[in-house]
């Protein structure tokens, strides 16, 4: 066997003790299931059979009484009746019945419809993350070019997370930093193959992501210089609480988006394919996709991307009744 074939068959081992260690993981969860419900089935089973013998009782005893009554009627014809004629020692009998309620021999449906209800959520969780396990193959570190940032625009030490500041940092302007447009780029360009990075926006109401070339403009604030407003930029834009999709100064609206508040955006590019992918992170619904194909909104796409592309992020103006963004935050994506 070759080396090549031999570790080959190794990598497929190990994915497979893997799978199976999760099919073990599921069979052990739903047996343990399964037996809280046979559980719960014998205990309403048994105070069934508890309500059946205290009923069984109660008849015995009301033939019991009828017999009595019958004896005694045929002994003595006067024998006092109450107001509706009938022996008052039987009506006592006859009224003694078993308090018991109705839920007290059902199941627990209530329980069971909420572990129906978690089982359904785990599933889609479960989903989204094997979804999202190739995606993260293609991850890789990322951090802000501070030297791209606009003088507005802070970033941790760390170089992952974006923070608006009311005011411009001190400094000299640097040639590479835009100088309107409150915008930056990530440190690394992207060449070929493919990448994945997640962006955490959950604490920014108005923002910008995507990728762009290094030739965007970064002087002024004209459509050059704004991301999705020319050939030179791809972006998912969230404006006034509305998400869309915008390339060429063309844009389309995110259907079937925005019922929840994105917490997480991840951003998939395959540079060979000429393709863009935005996902909701949390749950791996695709939001946009841009592709080299032809589309009524964006026209003809690049057959593939002609130059390094760099992932870019930028914070909007909300209305005036909110407040200013201002944070986003890369994530550091773990396999482990």
């Amino acid at each position: 066997m070759s080396p090549l074939k031999k570790s080959t068959e190794v990598m497929k081992q190990r994915v497979q003790e893997h799978f199976e260690n999760m099919h073990c993981v599921l069979k052990q969860d739903e047996q343990a299931v399964q037996d809280s419900l046979e559980l719960d089935l014998r205990q309403a089973r048994t105070r069934l059979d508890q309500v059946l013998k205290t009923w069984q009782l109660h008849q015995d005893q009301v033939t019991k009484s009828i017999s009595s009554m019958q004896r005694a009627l045929s002994n003595s014809p006067l024998a006092d009746k109450d107001d509706k004629g009938q022996p008052e020692n039987l009506r006592n009998h006859s009224h003694k019945k078993p308090d018991v309620t109705e839920k007290e021999i059902r199941l627990n449906e209530e329980r069971f419809k909420r572990l129906l209800k978690t089982l359904s959520s785990i599933s889609k969780q479960l989903k989204a993350q094997l979804q999202r396990k190739t995606l993260l193959l293609d991850s890789s570190p990322m951090v802000i070019d501070r030297q791209t940032c606009h003088s507005q625009i802070t970033v941790t030490s760390e170089g992952w997370g974006l923070s608006f500041s009311g005011s411009a940092c001190s400094g000299p302007a640097h040639p590479l930093q835009f100088d309107k447009v409150c915008c930056a780029l990530g440190s690394a360009p992207v060449t070929a193959g493919q990448r994945y990075w997640e962006v955490d926006v959950r604490c920014c109401s108005a923002w910008a992501l995507g990728v762009a070339y290094a030739s965007m403009e970064r002087k002024g604030q004209d459509k050059g210089s704004k991301l999705g407003r020319n050939r030179n930029s791809w972006c998912l834009e969230l404006r006034n609480s509305n998400l869309s999709a915008w390339h060429n100064d063309r844009h389309v609206a995110c259907k079937g988006v925005g019922q929840t508040q994105l917490g997480k955006v991840g951003i998939w590019l395959n540079y060979d394919k000429g393709q863009l992918l935005f996902y909701d992170a949390d749950t791996m619904a695709v939001l946009q996709m841009f592709s080299a194909a032809v589309t009524p909104v964006f026209d003809r796409a690049h057959h593939q991307f002609t130059q390094p592309v760099y992932l870019a992020v930028r914070f909007l103006r909300p209305p005036q009744n909110q407040m200013w963004p201002n944070h986003l935050e890369l994530c550091p994506i773990s396999t482990a």
